[in-house]
């Protein structure tokens, strides 16, 4: 068998790799690549093989640079299934459909600039009918149910930790009459983090796929995130000013409110509005209603049995209408405003940091990972003039960054879960979904673990097995 590397290589986004196995491919994740414009749209548009050359693909969790270019997949011309965690399927219906909408919305904005010079318009990567066409492709499967993707190879999904549905794909590979087992982690989550329950502790495996988003850092503890939290928003509200939080629509968004909730009930914080400004983040959030059965002892206790909402409490309002998130600009008290995308690149968080940034009473909260020539790293940077829309604005306001929020493993969780892989050592581990400083330091740091064959592989290098 082969691994071929074609996305998330010495980068965190565009997570795509091909393994073939007795002349069957497999196709695992087709995540959309993020960063400068016209690279990606052209690594976007054009896959690095024929799609119809694909048997099946197997996608390890909804998030957009895993899943956000499977309606382009099927596009153009793969025609199999996708297997996948019922609550992914469910959160790739509501994400794959909100892409498309940002894609149509995006060239249609592009396209008025281009008229204006004179110029040929740009077509959007996939619109909303590809979106929904590709959903009928997707396959639900449960956590621990073995399923045979192809005659010899055995997939079973077991829980990340990362996001709601996200998984490690484990695959019993049969070839020349031995069988050997490669895992994925997708996006490895860390314990205790809330809402969601802990990654599963693989025992045994040949070869491993590996992230390393955080591969030489180590997060702040989780349980310091409430009082971090706790401190932002007093420190915010005394200044009269308010907290702008870019936030992952999955996971990320939830967590927050979850923990806002509990500041409230213990009276920690003022109690200032709180606005979800983004239609995916209030469909997600009805996903994680529908899967109670993934959430953690702790949300179990904490609320279910009290018959209360995690996601919902009376100073939170989730807003729909492109209306009601223009009138939040002329709120002239403190609140907190929660609002899509994550890193800044698109959605309705732009116009709100259009409206905030230059304010020195305002706080730009940064709860998830800010990848390179993005606006959210720009921000986390503190360059001094950000480009939103085409304009220069001055950044003046706070910058607060919780590295506690991340839902990624950091180094110590990483080195922990190879090292409790205990039947026997991996014979090959290879590190995606990092940048490269990420990855070497994580490296070195396997390799002490007596793991000699650690490998981060460039984009489109091929490795036999």
């Amino acid at each position: 068998m082969q691994i071929q590397f074609w996305g998330a290589t010495r980068e965190v986004t565009g997570s795509m790799h091909l393994l073939t196995v007795d002349g069957k491919n497999i196709l695992l994740d087709c995540g959309l690549y993020q960063g400068h414009r016209s690279e990606a749209n052209k690594r976007n548009s054009e896959f690095p093989f024929d799609p119809a050359s694909i048997d099946c693909m197997i996608l390890s969790h909804a998030h957009i640079d895993h899943s956000g270019n499977i309606p382009q997949l099927i596009k153009k011309g793969y025609n199999g299934n996708v297997f996948c965690t019922h609550a992914t399927q469910d959160l790739a219906s509501v994400m794959l459909r909100d892409s498309a909408h940002i894609q149509e919305k995006d060239a249609e904005f592009l396209n008025k600039r281009l008229a204006k010079k004179g110029m040929p318009p740009i077509e959007p990567l996939y619109v909303m009918k590809d979106a929904e066409n590709c959903i009928t492709h997707f396959v639900g499967l449960g956590y621990g149910r073995p399923f045979y993707v192809t005659p010899n190879v055995k997939l079973t999904f077991q829980e990340a930790g990362h996001i709601l549905g996200s998984a490690m794909v484990i695959l019993d590979i049969t070839e020349n009459g031995q069988t050997k087992r490669l895992t994925f982690t997708g996006d490895l989550g860390r314990k205790h983090l809330p809402i969601i329950k802990d990654p599963y502790q693989i025992k045994e495996t040949d070869y491993l796929i590996m992230e390393s988003t955080y591969g030489n850092r180590v997060h702040d503890p989780i349980e310091d995130m409430k009082a971090e939290l706790k401190q932002i928003v007093n420190k915010t509200v005394s200044r009269r000013g308010k907290i702008i939080v870019p936030s992952f629509s999955v996971g990320r968004t939830q967590e927050l409110v979850y923990f806002l909730h509990q500041l409230f009930q213990e009276g920690s914080i003022p109690e200032i509005p709180i606005y979800v400004d983004s239609p995916l983040s209030v469909n997600i959030t009805e996903v994680f209603r529908l899967h109670p059965e993934i959430y953690d002892k702790e949300t179990n206790e904490a609320f279910l049995e009290k018959n209360e909402d995690p996601f919902g409490f009376y100073r939170l309002k989730y807003i729909r209408h492109v209306e009601d998130s223009k009138n939040l600009n002329n709120i002239q008290e403190p609140c907190m405003i929660i609002s899509a995308s994550g890193m800044c690149e698109a959605g309705r968080i732009l116009h709100h940091l259009a409206n905030n940034v230059q304010n020195p009473n305002n706080t730009i909260l940064v709860v998830g990972y800010m990848a390179e020539n993005t606006l959210g790293r720009r921000i986390v940077d503190k360059e001094r003039l950000l480009k939103i829309y085409g304009e220069e604005i001055p950044l003046n306001a706070e910058v607060a960054v919780m590295h506690g929020f991340s839902a990624h493993a950091d180094q110590k969780d990483l080195l922990n879960f190879i090292s409790k892989i205990d039947v026997k050592k991996p014979e090959q581990v290879f590190i995606v979904h990092g940048e490269i400083d990420q990855q070497t330091a994580l490296s070195h740091k396997i390799k002490e673990l007596g793991i000699a064959q650690v490998h981060i592989p460039e984009r489109g290098q091929k490795y036999t097995l």
